[in-house]
């Protein structure tokens, strides 16, 4: 019963891993074909991030600007130039990450020649889930910030007011 729920749990990223975006269809050979496996997924690796960056700094401006509007909150958004300049940094981190990947996929290709195609598409597919999951961490936090403040300020309004 145990395996069952763990093999439901891993079904996203076993999807993941099989999908053509993750998946080598055949074994590079040389360190340039592996070179560029990795570089085809580049611009969708950062078209996927890119998006989630997108829905987690809407989620934040969303609550701030609620935050505000609705209960006087003192929420602020940074100035969009400073913002601006917070995506791009983030970007280039996550690029240079990102070529991280392929340079300890050419390590690995010198110590343990037969694992260095698993060890792509394990690491691509892990990196990958992993700079989605740190890109919405900001909509998560603030998210849950704006519901639990929402929720408290509902019930010290309703405590307020005798029924």
């Amino acid at each position: 019963m145990v395996v069952r729920v763990l093999d439901k749990s891993f079904q996203p990223f076993l999807r993941l891993r099989a999908s053509s975006l993750c998946r080598r269809d055949f074994p590079a050979t040389t360190a340039r074909e592996a070179i560029g496996w990795w570089e085809t997924r580049r611009i969708p690796f950062n078209l996927i991030v890119g998006i989630a960056g997108i829905l987690s700094a809407v989620v934040v401006c969303v609550v701030g600007l609620g935050s505000y509007f609705l209960f006087d909150g003192d929420f602020e958004i940074p100035p969009p130039l400073f913002a601006a300049a917070e995506v791009l940094l983030y970007g280039i981190a996550a690029n240079v990450l990102f070529t991280g990947g392929w340079l300890a996929e050419l390590i690995v290709r010198k110590l343990w020649p037969t694992e260095a195609d698993r060890f792509a598409t394990l690491s691509f597919s892990l990196g990958l889930i992993f700079s989605v999951a740190l890109t919405l961490t900001p909509a998560i936090v603030v998210g849950a910030a704006g519901i639990f403040g929402l929720i408290g300020h509902l019930l010290r309004v309703s405590h307020s007011h005798p029924l």
